[in-house]
């Protein structure tokens, strides 16, 4: 009873402390109030609820004011209002599930088919000198056209051919270029798969770089570069061209790992033993699990088909290709960080080349734009140089220099992957103009972490992808009926 009366009183004493409140003190007291804070008109406020008037000196709040007021307004931490965004639990929740669930896969994969890993038959591979020896040749054979391109630069720097000749003498060098592995390739049998993959890259690599170093010193000469930022270095008008125009400089250049050419690079003061070793050891480890992700995961998956991709019907091409999957992504993570971060930087230390900026954040990337421009630095930076600022120049808009740009990515892809597969299905390219679609209609519908989900959901199933099927094939069109225990190396010969 005596309880009653007391909380009777103490709304009513509540009750009338908030009519003598004015209206903007009492919105601004009222969600106070109510949030049970600790600010000056808050204690004031709650000295009221106790029967204490404002002349009264101030007291010290109830100890058991929390339990008169324990509710706020507040949203539920998973709705689509709140801003919490402190998911780390459920990412160490995920990384969790991920690891048992692929333990149990790789437990799996070793009852059935025991321990496949062996290096040796990699080993061995190499060191035939019939499968080897036409790519080593096809590759030192690509000094010709760096030597050409050089010599045609002199020649320009000293005015013994006018630019328009030099410049087609140039875009000759750089078509031969393109063709001479393309025909080697095509029509010699002994150079293996392996070998035919190395040689081609390395022809493209010096073809985007020659092509960048004629463009470059054409920008030299006119005395200008195409547009603020595009090089950094400072022109220096006394100084020769033909300073430049060396052996060592074209050489440094060429093994450098950049694509885009440019006087004085940024170099760093000296090399660290330490930092070659431990890239050299990650380079060794990640070669490793390569292989082994080959010979244990994906290998049996290849052993088991019986048809091409393009021969299956639906349901065994989908059973196939999410089989792929896993170890698909797996092997392209790998490759990844093996190639633009451990080998990359490797080169950059040997050399002292400063910019190792070789790709940007693109796990985090929210759009495919994003992901593009982020994944492979150094391209991105040649595309924008060479072929996206030149296009704005000549009063393409955006978006269609955009579309060039993208188009031109996607054939090189192609080429890179199918020519030495002797195989053109055009598989890769239709796969990223498939991105492109989707970017452009579904772009505007997932931003934030939807939009990273499309993203990682784009590089499971894209391009990846279809580049194993690829091979599946190539596998499967030379031995469709194969002997136990053949490895994806002697099948790749």
């Amino acid at each position: 009873m005596i309880a009653n009366m007391f909380s009777t009183f103490l709304c009513r004493k509540i009750i009338n402390s908030r009519q003598l409140m004015s209206e903007a003190e009492m919105s601004a007291a009222e969600p106070e109030a109510c949030s049970c804070s600790s600010s000056s008109l808050d204690v004031e406020e709650k000295c009221q609820y106790y029967g204490n008037s404002s002349s009264d000196p101030p007291t010290e709040p109830h100890p058991d004011m929390d339990m008169f007021c324990c509710h706020s307004v507040q949203d539920s931490l998973l709705s689509s209002d709140s801003r919490f965004t402190n998911y780390r639990g459920i990412l160490n929740w995920i990384i969790i599930l991920l690891i048992l669930t692929h333990a149990h896969l790789f437990l799996d994969n070793f009852i059935q088919h025991g321990f496949l890993i062996d290096l040796r038959k990699v080993l061995e591979h190499l060191m035939e000198d019939n499968y080897n020896w036409p790519s080593v040749n096809l590759i030192l054979a690509a000094n010709m056209f760096a030597i050409a391109a050089l010599l045609l630069e002199r020649c320009l720097d000293k005015g013994t051919l006018s630019p328009s000749a030099g410049h087609c003498l140039h875009l000759g060098n750089l078509g031969l270029l393109t063709l001479f592995p393309a025909v080697i390739i095509l029509y010699d049998t002994s150079i293996s798969t392996g070998g035919a993959y190395f040689s081609l890259w390395t022809y493209t690599v010096l073809g985007l770089k020659l092509y960048s170093y004629q463009e470059t010193n054409n920008w030299y000469r006119q005395g200008s570069v195409p547009s603020p930022g595009t090089d950094k270095c400072v022109l220096h008008e006394t100084k020769k061209h033909i300073e430049h125009l060396t052996i060592k400089d074209l050489y440094y250049f060429l093994l450098a790992p950049t694509l885009c050419y440019q006087r004085d690079f940024p170099f760093t003061p000296r090399v660290r033993i330490n930092v070659l070793c431990k890239t050299l050891i990650e380079m060794v480890v990640l070669t490793q699990i390569i292989v082994g992700i080959v010979q244990q995961w994906i290998e049996p998956i290849f052993q088991r088909s019986e048809n091409s991709f393009s021969n299956m019907d639906i349901t065994t091409r989908v059973e196939h290709l999410m089989e792929l999957v896993a170890p698909n992504h797996f092997l392209w993570l790998m490759f990844s960080f093996l190639f633009s971060h451990s080998y990359l930087n490797f080169c950059a230390e040997l050399l002292c080349f400063g910019d190792r900026h070789f790709y940007g954040d693109w796990w985090n990337a929210k759009t495919l734009k994003c992901f593009w421009w982020n994944w492979n630095i150094p391209l991105h930076k040649w595309c924008y140089r060479h072929l996206y600022t030149p296009l704005l120049k000549k009063r393409v808009s955006q978006k269609q220099a955009d579309l060039l740009v993208f188009l031109m990515s996607a054939a090189l892809c192609e080429y890179v992957i199918a020519l030495p597969l002797h195989s053109c299905r055009l598989w890769i390219f239709f796969m990223m103009i498939f991105e492109l679609l989707v970017d452009v209609y579904l772009g505007d519908y997932f931003k934030g972490n939807y939009g990273n989900g499309l993203v990682w959901l784009c590089f499971l199933l894209g391009p990846p992808l279809a580049v194993m099927t690829y091979f599946h094939d190539h596998y499967m069109s030379h031995h469709g009926q194969h002997p136990p225990g053949l490895s994806v190396a002697e099948c790749l010969s």
